[in-house]
């Protein structure tokens, strides 16, 4: 069993679901965190961009060993990404490979160019990886069961919680986590750790947990088709 995350930047996916991802992984899945970008653009002043991009590849890698999982950060610029067949196919050929059941990734609308195309890449890449007619990399097609989407404080316009997961026991792993980063500690222009911390507060005070994460269906796949009322049985 395979999960994936999906984000723009390193540091996205870990803050917007590395609870969950700690949580699975505790249960004996294969957790893999997928940057597109190190987000690289971001660097403190004074620091090289370059050398910024290798210490936050580093502080991914040591973020994603914390929650039991692993770490593949692509080559693409920050700031730069562009919704094209390349890079689609690229992520296709990352799905046949890795095989996940599902994936989690930015939700559609963001102040960030490259978190609303992130998610624009992942639903195309979904579709090509299924379809046998691609050729990518002599890879056999393999097709995801779902793609959610979760909660980042730049894509918050129509983002609406379909579920709650609490991840109580897993929190603690999550902070640890995320203070690899050192944007997350040390950004003067946005308090990351405090804002994520309380957010899962919140989100667990609304699902009667200590802690949660939470997740939204893409677009169309919140309908459910069954016999019956979902809890109600006939």
């Amino acid at each position: 069993m395979r999960l994936m995350i999906v984000g723009a930047h390193c540091g996205d996916g870990e803050l917007q679901a590395g609870a969950i991802a700690h949580k699975y992984a505790k249960a004996g899945w294969h957790v893999t965190f997928l940057h597109l970008t190190a987000g690289e653009k971001g660097a403190p002043a004074q620091m090289d961009v370059n050398v910024y991009r290798d210490q936050k590849i580093r502080e991914a890698e040591q973020a994603a060993a914390i929650l039991g999982g692993s770490s593949i950060t692509l080559s693409h610029r920050d700031a730069e990404l562009t919704f094209n067949e390349e890079i689609c196919k690229e992520v296709a050929a990352i799905f046949r490979r890795e095989k996940p059941e599902f994936v989690i990734t930015h939700w559609e609308n963001s102040m960030h160019p490259d978190h609303a195309l992130c998610q624009r890449i992942v639903q195309d890449a979904w579709l090509k990886a299924a379809l046998p007619g691609f050729e990518l990399e002599g890879l056999p097609p393999h097709g995801l069961k779902r793609v959610f989407h979760s909660e980042n404080w730049e894509d918050m316009e129509g983002y609406e919680p379909d579920i709650y997961v609490d991840v109580s026991e897993s929190f603690e792993a999550y902070l640890e986590a995320i203070s690899c980063y050192d944007f997350v500690i040390n950004s003067s222009s946005f308090r990351y750790y405090d804002y994520y911390k309380a957010l899962g507060t919140v989100r667990g005070c609304l699902a009667r947990a200590t802690y949660a994460q939470t997740l939204k269906n893409s677009r169309g796949l919140h309908v459910r088709k069954e016999g019956m009322i979902p809890g109600f049985p006939v």
